[in-house]
């Protein structure tokens, strides 16, 4: 949807902002709901790391999301995006003091080697310009990786559906105030499909996912939703088909295959 709103020329500051515009209010009317859904006593120090999530976690990883997708291919994003998982596997050896095992270190190698493979294939039929497009797109892993690493923490403190909305309305705040010190778009002046698309990412693309992911972990923790987030890359490939006229060389195919075998390898060690 992101990719078919820039056919309307709308820059991505924009389109980030319509998209949180869009579903703030879901969020609002949710945080309220569950204003007393707490599961232990929260203190200071929680909030502050809660802020601090909702920050990296949907504003910084969309963002740079959105600057990625302008220059390559939604599907390609999509390969490069899905390497979260072991992004998550190398924090929580850095920051937790969690063993990786030889088996997790030789699906991480295969993850990035399928990347490298894909990748290097796109740079040759689109250019340099893929390397920035790829870039940020990796930034954005490395932010969402963040995020869950973080939620996984805070959720039992907060519950499932406060923590989200709590953390999705920051970064709905983030949102407005960096395009409100940094855009000079009219942002009433595109055509009635932007918001539409703008409405369907909203809705469809953030503010139900966004809970399906929180109560995912806490049902059947993190390594298990990598494993049926697999199909993510694959979905994207064949959406990207049907609606965006996309093709993946065979290589690129190969090297697909690469990456989500090392991501399914990792999250089966993992559980």
């Amino acid at each position: 949807m992101v990719k078919l709103a820039y056919n309307y020329n709308i820059d991505v500051l924009s389109m980030l902002f319509l998209r949180m515009l869009f579903a703030f209010p879901f969020y609002v009317v949710i945080a309220y709901y569950y204003r007393n859904e707490a599961k232990e006593d929260t203190t200071r120090n929680d909030l502050v790391w809660l802020v601090f999530f909702g920050v990296i976690g949907y504003y910084l990883a969309s963002y740079f999301d959105f600057v990625g997708l302008t220059y390559i291919k939604a599907s390609l994003e999509r390969i490069i995006l899905f390497i979260y998982p072991t992004i998550v596997l190398l924090f929580n050896k850095w920051f937790l003091k969690r063993h990786i095992t030889n088996n997790q270190k030789l699906a991480i190698l295969i993850t990035y080697v399928g990347i490298l493979v894909t990748f290097g294939s796109e740079v040759q039929l689109s250019g340099n310009h893929a390397y920035l497009g790829g870039f940020f797109v990796l930034l954005s892993a490395i932010t969402y990786a963040s995020y869950l690493v973080g939620s996984g923490w805070l959720i039992p403190k907060f519950g499932v559906m406060r923590f989200t909305a709590y953390a999705m309305l920051v970064s709905c705040l983030c949102v407005f105030v960096h395009y409100g010190l940094f855009s000079r778009v009219d942002i009433y002046n595109y055509p009635w499909q932007v918001y539409v698309l703008g409405l369907g990412i909203a809705v469809f693309a953030t503010v139900i996912p966004s809970f399906l992911v929180s109560i995912s972990i806490k049902m059947i923790s993190s390594s298990n939703f990598a494993v049926i987030a697999g199909i993510g890359p694959i979905s994207t490939i064949i959406l990207a088909v049907l609606f965006l006229d996309e093709r993946l060389t065979l290589v690129q195919i190969l090297g697909t295959i690469v990456v989500i075998f090392g991501i399914l390898l990792v999250s089966k060690s993992k559980s």
